[in-house]
């Protein structure tokens, strides 16, 4: 111990002392949330103690269900959080990737788990230390809202392996999860079931997601020289918009919690708008392999910091709608006579749904995009 108190492992950048007093504040924050779920009971075994043993178990699900685990992580956009100083609302970026990998496919996403990598978390009272709890706080927000439990997550001081290129970061972290989440086999959507007629409704988004952040990034640069300059600081802000979260409307949507956990709105496809967007995701993950075609007349318009990083980073329609959501962070195919309710039951929930195109069938299956950053029309062909 040196003459302050501290110890060396503190002086070579890692302060046991002040990890535990903001594990306990995590442990804290988790807590709160154990009884967020009616599917998910919690049993603590700590006696008290904040790293004690916890466990949970589901219940009240259909008994033939499957449990899912999905790992996924905010990506380089907690370097524009941090630029944006949007900490409040940090945790949207994993937690809408990691649920969104359940409910895409008709799933109920359950109990997160989390793991905060930092070069350093400050002390208490600094605004570094002030920084990291505001963001676990947003996961407990979120997990609130939404009803998923926040159910433990690990924090580690990683001096040296954890940095920005932003030399006047003050959080430099690195924030990934996993959802834990279940299917039912009678209601899982799996795309088999897709036919010509059906519609694309696009659920709007107003920011980038999680996805095609390092051009974004990049363009902001090309056209400001830096992150920190003041003349960014309203692109950042902009680009830095939390995700949306689709992921109780859609559960509520294919029944889970209805009575009989009959779907309300039958739904054939979800396509979550992540890497690879329009052309992955749909084209040639899901459609292209059925010998189906869409046709898509109908996006929501791109947001306003999108088409000035397009054109920041001189990226042509096709690459944006390779790259970015383009103003949709979900596509669902339905029934053309459920439109009307499905976009009800969205707007219930305070998310904006609209027709968006269809499905076709045609002699060489393809994907049309009336482009909105241009006008530009998009045509992939399968291969």
């Amino acid at each position: 111990m040196d003459g302050t108190g501290g110890t060396k492992y503190a002086e070579d950048g890692v302060d046991v002392v002040e990890g535990d007093t903001f594990s306990r504040y995590a442990g804290a924050l988790c807590r709160s949330t154990y009884k967020n779920s009616r599917y998910v009971e919690v049993r603590d075994f700590s006696s008290g103690h904040f790293r004690g043993p916890r466990g949970f178990r589901l219940k009240g699900l259909p008994a033939d269900c499957w449990l899912d685990a999905t790992p996924d992580g905010d990506g380089t956009k907690v370097i524009l959080v941090d630029a944006a100083g949007d900490y409040d609302n940090s945790a949207y970026g994993w937690i809408a990737m990691t649920c969104g990998d359940i409910t895409r496919w008709g799933g109920i996403p359950l109990v997160l788990v989390n793991n905060l990598d930092t070069e350093n978390i400050g002390k208490l009272g600094d605004s570094v230390n002030n920084a990291f709890r505001a963001m676990l706080a947003s996961a407990q927000q979120i997990a609130n809202e939404n009803q998923l439990v926040l159910f433990k997550g690990e924090t580690a001081e990683l001096p040296g392996c954890v940095t920005s290129p932003n030399h006047v970061a003050l959080a430099r972290y690195l924030w990934s999860g996993v959802c834990v989440g279940a299917y039912n086999p009678r209601t899982i959507i799996t795309g088999d079931h897709i036919c010509e007629g059906l519609v694309v409704m696009a659920l709007r988004e107003l920011g980038f997601r999680n996805n095609g952040i390092s051009s974004a990034r990049t363009a902001i640069i090309k056209r400001f020289r830096s992150l920190s300059c003041p003349e960014a600081q309203e692109a950042v802000k902009k680009a830095a918009r939390h995700a949306v979260l689709y992921d109780r409307f859609m559960a509520t949507a294919n029944g889970w919690f209805a009575k009989d956990f009959a779907p309300l709105i039958p739904m054939y496809l979800i396509v979550h708008l992540t890497g690879g967007a329009f052309k992955s995701k749909l084209a040639e993950d899901i459609l292209f392999p059925r010998g189906l075609s869409a046709y898509l007349d109908n996006l929501w318009e791109p947001p306003e910091i999108m088409r000035q990083c397009a054109e920041w980073r001189n990226m042509d329609d096709e690459e944006c709608y390779e790259t970015w959501n383009g103003g949709q962070g979900a596509l669902v195919i339905i029934n053309a006579t459920d439109e009307k309710r499905f976009g009800e039951l969205a707007a219930s929930f305070g998310i904006e749904a609209k027709n968006a195109g269809r499905i076709t069938k045609e002699a060489k299956p393809n994907v049309v995009i009336e482009s909105k950053f241009t006008g530009k029309t998009i045509l992939w062909f399968a291969k």
